[in-house]
């Protein structure tokens, strides 16, 4: 028993061990930062830095990088004027950091005002991909790079909430059709036609199989897969768990105008409950035992990079 959880442990990993070691960890440049009340939140982010930069080291061998640059930045979003880079994670307080980018960027004046649709599909932003590969290597090199994570049980559970059990033009009938089609016996034709009710066992089943019959989505896919962060040596790691101090720590950091704060709205359906380890626990009761493992195995490197603990 003990071998085959080794090899289970051990399968994710030799993803890393094609990839070439982050450079040295460079100090934060903390100079913009007034007043002594960020005291804690810096000592954790260095925790958290240098947490990740050893996992990196143990894991990674000093073989080159096997994937594409410009695929390694595909979700890194450009903020020019302050010199930021953010890599989204979906689900962990993107889209206010997007609407933070805006104001940085001097395309809105207040985090408040700008629109869901705004902020997802007004292109206001610049991703780092869209630059040449000058401009990638100069930016990864000189800008404040900043990722902001989540416990992968949380963030799965919000994102199938989100998508599934509110009505939606896009994951119903592109990704509910296909699932309730391979996992549901006995669907009814209105389930078939609409795609409306996946349910969360079904949703995991399409998650752990190899032949999916729709590929992954960003709002599931492993933060490892997202923004690899042991290839981007990324400056700040922030967490949902604490995303209000972390979040205006580092506009500190980068010299924001001392009005802007992060905002604490929750973007939509603001009237559900927020996903909680609580409600998680409701939602994996329905899950076999296996089912629990295999999902945790699914996230184990997220789980070990940003020191999660396991559910």
């Amino acid at each position: 028993q003990l071998s085959d959880q080794q090899k289970m442990s051990e399968s994710p990993l030799s993803q890393f061990r094609e990839v070439y070691l982050p450079p040295a960890l460079h100090p934060l440049n903390k100079t913009l930062v007034k007043g002594g009340k960020w005291k804690d939140v810096d000592s954790t982010q260095e925790k958290r830095r240098s947490f990740l930069h050893d996992f990196c080291k143990k894991y990674n061998s000093r073989k080159k990088l096997q994937t594409h640059l410009v695929r390694l930045v595909s979700r890194i979003y450009v903020e020019d004027r302050h010199k930021v880079l953010y890599c989204e994670v979906p689900k962990a307080g993107c889209s206010n950091w997007k609407r933070v980018l805006m104001v940085l960027n001097g395309l809105a004046a207040s985090a408040h005002n700008i629109s869901h649709d705004d902020v997802h599909y007004g292109k206001h932003l610049r991703k780092l991909d869209s630059y040449d590969l000058k401009g990638i290597h100069t930016r990864l090199q000189t800008y404040t790079k900043t990722i902001f994570v989540r416990d992968p049980m949380e963030r799965l559970v919000s994102a199938f909430r989100d998508k599934f059990e509110h009505p939606n033009t896009y994951y119903h009938p592109v990704f509910g059709k296909a699932i309730i089609k391979k996992y549901r016996h006995n669907a009814s034709e209105e389930a078939l036609k609409t795609g409306s009710g996946v349910k969360f066992k079904e949703f995991i089943q399409y998650l752990l199989d190899s032949h999916r019959p729709v590929g992954m989505d960003i709002h599931w896919e492993q933060v490892s897969k997202l923004c690899y962060p042991c290839l981007i040596n990324y400056d700040f790691i922030g967490k949902f768990e604490t995303l209000e101090e972390d979040a205006n720590y580092f506009l500190q950091l980068v010299g924001a105008p001392a009005e802007l704060k992060f905002p604490k709205f929750k973007d939509r359906h603001s009237s559900d409950e927020r996903t909680s380890a609580e409600v998680v626990r409701q939602y994996l009761k329905g899950l076999s035992k296996e089912e629990r493992q295999l999902t945790y195995d699914f996230y184990y490197l997220d789980y070990l990079m940003f020191n999660y603990t396991s559910p």
